[in-house]
């Protein structure tokens, strides 16, 4: 049993000392259904891959650790156009398919969202694809459904699925 008070949040500031646990934990959520930009089966390369590049200066990477394990992650991009610095996407929300429903989504979610605070972001806009379980915790951390594209995602079986779009106005 997994428990919500023992995860350490961390901020990730090189790539390297955790590839491998990066990496398994794409695959394994890739693999597991989630729709974060990849089909299944992920390869080890393309995950690899993927973590190597994700790393810049308007991008904060955070890990969840629990039991000496990355069990989840979440990603907060500034905005970098002039109009946008109030602004930033929150992306990546991962969990491990065995630490899921066990706080470490919305753990992750309030660090991300305490530093937005913190360096005067306003606004954080995410999207979702429908019907996923991450519709109900962004609803549940006062997100406000703003519209739902559809057509949006493809799945593994080809099937296409809408999107959601969520703000929410940091105070």
């Amino acid at each position: 049993m997994h428990n919500e008070a023992t995860v350490n949040i961390k901020e990730v500031f090189e790539i390297e000392s955790c590839m491998d646990e990066l990496s398994k934990l794409l695959v394994q959520v890739v693999d597991a259904g989630a729709s974060i930009g990849f089909l299944p089966p992920l390869s080890s390369l393309d995950s690899r891959a993927y973590w190597m590049n994700v790393l810049g200066p308007d991008v904060i990477l955070y890990v969840a650790i629990q039991n000496h394990t990355i069990g989840g992650t979440v990603q907060l991009h500034r905005c970098t156009k002039q109009n946008g610095s109030h602004r930033a996407e929150i992306a990546k929300l991962m969990t491990h398919p065995a630490y899921r429903r066990h706080g470490i989504g919305r753990t992750l979610m309030l660090k991300a969202e305490e530093r937005a605070r913190n360096e005067g972001i306003s606004l954080l806009v995410l999207d979702t694809r429908e019907g996923d379980g991450s519709n109900t915790l962004y609803c549940s951390m006062d997100y406000v459904k703003a519209g739902q594209i559809p057509n949006y995602a493809r799945s593994a079986n080809g099937q296409l699925h809408a999107t959601n779009l969520f703000y929410k106005i940091l105070e």
